[in-house]
């Protein structure tokens, strides 16, 4: 088996750097060309998985908006996986303390 088929067969839990809990909450995002409101499947500390129909190629810098545990945050993250018509996986970058506490403590709960 090649590298990449390999990297290709590990799924996606496999390739994150952190966990990842079932978490539903709005998103309001602006990336690329694509404007909406999506909602998240899963989220940790490191990325989410948010359901949108939105083109949103890899890649491409996401800005997003939502409220976790009674508080609003904004974060910014790249496209990392796209299943057309269906959703993308989002990395997070520059988290600030304040968001990471957030989402760390909401996801304690969970």
């Amino acid at each position: 088996m090649t590298q990449n088929e390999i990297a290709d067969a590990l799924t996606t839990s496999e390739k994150r750097q952190s966990d990842r809990k079932k978490l539903i909450v709005d998103v309001n995002f602006n990336g690329g060309d694509a404007t909406g409101i999506a909602n998240t499947r899963d989220i940790g500390i490191g990325g989410l998985y948010m359901t949108t129909s939105a083109s949103l190629d890899t890649g491409t810098q996401v800005f997003m908006r939502m409220t976790v545990g009674g508080r609003e945050i904004a974060l910014t993250g790249a496209v990392v996986y796209t299943d057309p018509g269906q959703g993308v996986g989002v990395r997070f970058q520059n988290v600030t303390d304040e968001s990471a506490e957030i989402l760390k403590r909401e996801l304690e709960l969970i």
